[in-house]
């Protein structure tokens, strides 16, 4: 059974650590956590341990964790293990964030476990987990067209994409609390329809 309302212990930004990552497209997770961080009331204290960059506070009286893992992205569940293992939380009280190829930009989409879609973070989750069992927020980042896909993951957004996924993001950590605070059901029902305000004006 997935988590529902209140269940939701970590939220895993998924990205890949150093200077050189930092914007990419591969990087939508850490750069959801990041504005979490500044939206979130109260304050959450900063812990390095498990290799990865963690966030520990409270939200609606239950503890949460933020965390980035910090040992690339196709290792990302070594992390993941080591922290749930130390707090004691199980894989169905986990949400990961992270970047989706096969979801167009400016849309995302929350699902409950499936496969890693060939995604190296998920795979690496599912793998170190021994299950499919966590809930997600996928955000699109859209295919990699005719540069390769290596190349379109680690590569940034130019200024037009940029704008776009800056709403993506704003609109993901809506998402997130609303997971937060009414459950994944009530979530995927409010965003996996979500559309830019612009789309919305042109179908009115």
């Amino acid at each position: 059974m997935i988590a529902e309302s209140g269940r939701i212990k970590l939220i895993v930004g998924l990205g890949n650590p150093g200077a050189e990552y930092e914007k990419t497209r591969h990087n939508a997770g850490f750069e959801l956590i990041k504005l979490l961080l500044d939206i979130l009331p109260g304050s959450f204290e900063k812990f390095n341990k498990h290799n990865a960059i963690n966030f520990r506070g409270r939200f609606r009286g239950r503890e949460l964790i933020l965390q980035m893992p910090q040992n690339y992205m196709n290792l990302s569940g070594k992390a993941v293990v080591s922290l749930i293992s130390a707090e004691n939380i199980t894989p169905d009280e986990i949400l990961v964030v992270y970047d989706d190829v096969d979801i167009p930009l400016g849309r995302m989409r929350l699902r409950r476990g499936g496969s890693s879609g060939g995604h190296n973070g998920i795979e690496s989750l599912i793998e170190c987990l021994g299950t499919e069992q966590f809930s997600r927020l996928r955000l699109g980042i859209g295919e990699a067209g005719d540069n390769g896909q290596i190349e379109h993951v680690l590569g940034r957004f130019n200024e037009s994409e940029q704008n776009i996924f800056d709403q993506v993001i704003v609109a993901g950590t809506d998402a997130v609390i609303c997971v937060l605070t009414r459950g994944l059901n009530a979530a995927m029902n409010s965003f996996n329809g979500w559309k830019l305000p612009e789309e919305k004006e042109l179908e009115q």
